[in-house]
């Protein structure tokens, strides 16, 4: 992969601007707000997707495949990823022209000046609360920009252009770009230490996370439970803090949760009460909801109000999300890539599905991820999913180790009839249709291209009806 070069002088003028990779969510979301600036936007994607689509309909000029070819003869900035090689043509054109080359965060950078940032940064929970942040200010009638990693049920869109000067974002960790914004509000779900490939050690991902609060110049929003929120906690330096959880001491203090097809909590706010409920399900949502809630309450917001506004919020993208259903067996996906991810996911599935079982499909993401957490990640699996089926690795930005495959995981099982590695997706997706009967669910989950299964597992399903 790149790494970003968050020095890059960017452009004061810019008009003409050029996306590697412009199909992803965040990059789409990013493009798509280009557009509503009124410049001139181009792209290319190694495959087509609606993303795509939705932007060539706003009349951006998109290419399929990467080739020096598909950069523009005049542009001002070239936006990439850090999952981005450094032999891509484009990427390679560009810096022969001479085009500054911007990561993704600068791009957004851009589109925040001088707006009042609230950033969402954290291990696990970002897209989902940020979801939420950007319909409760909706729900309050302050019309937020926002980009955010997946798409916000009810507004059908990863990022908005808004009239306000509120502007909500999903910050991302992984290379140390969530550095780069002007935040006034930064809210830190958890801190579980990952990304060591760029951080090196434990201790400078911590203290990575506690230069983006301490640089926030209204408040800080973070977990009172969390174990690596409280260590970063104690290296924050800044005047307003506001926590939340079920700690004693915590200034939004959790006091109940109800979970079910939908989740809510009672919170303790200077010794009053208030209800808090969103639609989604899972007991890690609850705790998202409330993190919404004080990031509203560090803005002015008044509590009831809050809550109020939180509850029209109906979920994002790839967050359990429903595709599809036959024979009674409804089929999944989600997002989840790091143990902890998977376990709230799966525990949240429990919460809905009554005396149904989970059929699990597992995409390992990253080569490094796979090698030193596949035991964590097969306990998981073994103790929440009734079986799972385990594919192999999505490398994403990382080249293949040799002897890590999805085998590891699956070889960390007690029990081996409670998985099945098969990296024939045609054969994972039989067996997960196969294993699965009426009242079952059948859930997806990697950041990867996992949920290009799922049509294969919906006709196998089919197949399979009246068998």
């Amino acid at each position: 992969m790149i790494e970003p070069d968050l020095t890059q002088p960017i452009p004061e003028q810019i008009e003409r601007v050029h996306f590697i990779g412009i199909g992803g969510s965040g990059m789409s979301g990013i493009a798509h707000m280009m557009l509503d600036a009124g410049l001139a936007v181009s792209g290319s994607d190694r495959s087509g997707s609606a993303a795509v689509d939705r932007l060539v309909e706003r009349g951006a000029r998109v290419a399929i495949g990467h080739d020096a070819a598909n950069l523009p003869d005049e542009v001002d900035a070239v936006v990439v990823t850090s999952a981005l090689w450094p032999d891509n043509p484009e990427l390679v054109a560009a810096r022969e022209r001479g085009v500054p080359v911007l990561h993704r965060s600068q791009a957004l950078h851009v589109l925040a000046r001088g707006k009042r940032v609230v950033a969402v940064a954290g291990a696990h929970g970002k897209t989902t609360t940020t979801g939420m942040l950007v319909v409760g200010l909706h729900g309050l009638g302050i019309d937020a920009s926002f980009v955010n990693g997946g798409v916000i049920a009810g507004l059908d869109a990863s990022s908005g252009h808004g009239s306000s000067d509120a502007f909500v974002l999903e910050a991302d960790e992984s290379d140390g770009s969530f550095l780069l914004y002007d935040v006034a509000v930064a809210l830190i779900t958890n801190v579980d230490t990952d990304h060591l490939d760029h951080y090196g050690t434990p201790e400078a991902f911590d203290a990575a996370f506690a230069e983006f609060a301490s640089r926030a110049s209204e408040a800080v929003v973070i977990s009172a439970d969390d174990p690596g929120a409280q260590r970063v906690r104690a290296r924050i330096r800044h005047d307003r803090v506001v926590t939340f959880g079920e700690a004693a001491d915590a200034d939004v203090r959790i006091v109940d949760i109800r979970v079910g097809a939908s989740a809510a909590a009672t919170v303790e706010i200077a010794g009053e009460r208030f209800d808090v409920e969103v639609g989604v399900p899972g007991r890690h949502n609850a705790v998202n909801a409330v993190g919404a809630l004080a990031t509203l309450v560090a803005m002015g917001v008044a509590p009831v109000d809050g809550a109020h506004a939180l509850a029209g919020f109906r979920g994002t993208g790839r967050r359990f999300e429903l595709h599809g259903e036959r024979r009674g067996v409804r089929v999944f996906d989600d997002y989840a890539h790091h143990p902890a991810e998977v376990d709230a996911a799966l525990s949240a599935a429990r919460t809905v599905i009554g005396d149904g079982r989970i059929i699990a499909i597992h995409q390992p993401h990253l080569y490094t991820r796979t090698r030193d957490m596949a035991g964590d990640f097969a306990a998981v699996y073994e103790r929440v999913a009734d079986h799972t089926v385990v594919l192999d690795v999505y490398g994403a930005r990382e080249d293949p180790i040799p002897g890590v495959t999805g085998a590891l995981v699956a070889e960390r099982f007690q029990d081996d009839a409670d998985v099945d590695y098969l990296p024939d997706w045609q054969q994972a997706a039989a067996r997960a249709a196969e294993l699965a009967r009426e009242g079952d669910i059948i859930v997806t989950l990697s950041c990867g291209d996992v949920y290009r299964i799922i049509p294969q597992v919906l006709a196998a399903l089919e197949e399979g009806d009246g068998s």
